[in-house]
């Protein structure tokens, strides 16, 4: 059963936040924070699976903020396309930068969902990425050798399946192993970097002589990651891939 506070009353000029819970809506005014939980705003009393006080919604200087104050919980939060996914842990914030920002946490066996809504978002996902922009989706931006690229590069974050601290592997670790010489990878990262960059994704430099930053592919990873470019579902193509090369050459 879900028991929600009593409707607040924000002030015509106050920022508000439009939360959407199982067909029930509240604007949750900026000035004070909202709590989600077992006993707390916005109440889920029939689940003791449930912190007391699990999630926190409050404006900190003119940002809506989501944090985690539960003690083991965590949240997946995405934004609504799902092009952008990251999970909160307990103890952590993050910002509510999308125009509609989903919020998912399961507790014992039941999964929960909600819908927080920006009256003014903070961040619009760029339209190259959008899914069905020009005729083609996100899975069509990249060639089929690119996404294993790719997937190479990310595949420490892909397998562990979760937020944590991974090494990503150096170009000679990815060129080992694809099979490929070290001129193909710098090749073929460096023309993945470029379409990356030409889509307005930031921070994929180069240094003054034009060899790519290795800050650069962090951030096509983490990017690539964040957004759901690629998953762990692509692992089983990279996987195909080295076995038929490793074939290949018996």
């Amino acid at each position: 059963m879900i028991v929600a506070a009593g409707e607040r009353s924000p002030g015509p000029a106050q920022r508000t936040l439009l939360l959407d819970f199982g067909g029930h809506q509240e604007r949750i005014p900026a000035g004070e924070p909202f709590v989600i939980g077992r006993a707390a705003d916005l109440s889920i009393d029939d689940n003791p699976y449930v912190h007391r006080r699990f999630l926190e919604i409050a404006e900190r200087d003119g940002m809506w903020w989501l944090t985690n104050v539960g003690s083991g919980l965590t949240a997946s939060v995405a934004s609504a396309d799902g092009l952008a996914q990251s999970w909160l842990a307990p103890g952590a914030s993050m910002p509510l930068v999308f125009s509609t920002t989903t919020v998912m946490f399961t507790a014992g066996e039941t999964t929960y969902e909600m819908a927080l809504t920006a009256d003014i978002p903070y961040y619009e996902v760029s339209a190259s990425w959008r899914p069905g922009n020009d005729g083609g989706g996100v899975s069509e931006l990249l060639s089929p050798v690119q996404r294993i690229l790719l997937s190479a590069l990310a595949e420490p974050m892909l397998r562990q399946g979760m937020e944590g601290a991974v090494q990503l592997p150096s170009l000679e670790q990815v060129a080992s192993r694809l099979g490929w010489s070290k001129e193909k990878i710098e090749r073929r990262v460096g023309s993945l970097s470029n379409k990356f960059a030409r889509l307005g994704i930031r921070g994929i430099e180069r240094s003054p002589d034009g060899e790519l930053l290795a800050s650069a592919r962090s951030r096509i990873v983490e990017h690539a990651v964040g957004a759901r470019i690629v998953t762990p579902a692509d692992l089983e193509l990279l996987d195909a891939f080295v076995a038929q090369d490793a074939f290949a050459t018996v």
